[in-house]
């Protein structure tokens, strides 16, 4: 098996662990505001790529669209059938990989993600797949987490711990970086908006902030489960260390800002 469908497999795994769905929860606001300003219509078609358990679909579907959603992980597909199903909302799930994604071309008015596909190892081939399934005129969508801020330290911090990769690839807060979304949908896009935002997650303390993170975050999740003792404890110093220098008091509590990506662009050709 070459490295990077290892890669991916591994992928499946540590995504599949711990309580993602309160994660998400705190993601969906950026999910509704993606989908707002891109003023999704009812009736219009979209795919959510990397959907994890269906914030932008959730929140397109509400909207009147018709949604595919996907994910390259079976058990984010699970949850996201389970959450569409709680609402009513009739949205098609579908295990895909967004360096591959399953569906012809130019079916979609709009595909998006929201801090999903820019986990995928091959930018490149994310951005001509997103293209690929658009429509002429259609719109590509992504939100993505940037380097600066909580997020990025934090996944820093998380690389030094874990496990070496056997290929290196580029760091996937990139897609938070305006040169590299432009670069990356070159000769894709004929009209690319970047907009630079601020998420904010609060805790009651930073050993608060830690605990949610042990019981939610896949990547700290399966570090956690194949290192010994002593290398988590070395972790969670370290950790906490972050989060006490990084976090801002408010309210007295404690808040921890990231920066992100907004970006929307139209695919090149007649509008559809």
């Amino acid at each position: 098996m070459e490295a990077s469908a290892r890669l991916k497999e591994a992928v499946k795994w540590m995504w599949s662990l711990g309580d993602y769905e309160r994660v998400a929860e705190r993601l969906m606001p950026f999910a509704e505001e993606l989908a707002e300003a891109i003023d999704v219509a009812p009736g219009m078609s979209v795919l959510d790529v990397a959907a994890g358990n269906g914030n932008f679909a959730i929140a397109a579907a509400r909207l009147g669209a018709v949604v595919v959603a996907s994910d390259l992980t079976p058990r984010m597909v699970e949850l996201g059938q389970a959450r569409s199903a709680a609402e009513g909302l009739e949205i098609v799930w579908m295990e895909a990989d967004a360096e591959q994604l399953p569906f012809e071309s130019e079916r979609f008015d709009l595909a998006a993600s929201v801090f999903g596909a820019m986990f995928a190892p091959r930018p490149e081939r994310v951005a001509a797949e997103l293209f690929r399934v658009v429509k002429p005129g259609g719109i590509v969508a992504m939100a993505n987490y940037a380097g600066e801020g909580f997020l990025g330290e934090f996944s820093r911090l998380l690389y030094r711990f874990g496990p070496a990769s056997p290929e290196r690839y580029e760091s996937p807060f990139r897609w938070g970086d305006p040169e590299a979304v432009h670069q990356r949908f070159a000769g894709l896009a004929e009209e690319i908006s970047v907009e630079a935002r601020t998420l904010s997650f609060a805790f009651d303390s930073a050993e608060d902030a830690l605990a949610t993170w042990e019981a939610t975050n896949g990547p700290l999740i399966a570090i956690k489960t194949i290192s010994p003792p002593e290398t988590m404890d070395a972790l969670r110093r370290e950790a906490l260390r972050l989060i006490t220098s990084i976090g801002t008091p408010v309210d007295g509590r404690l808040r921890l800002d990231s920066r992100y990506a907004q970006v929307i662009a139209r695919k090149a050709g007649a509008r559809a």
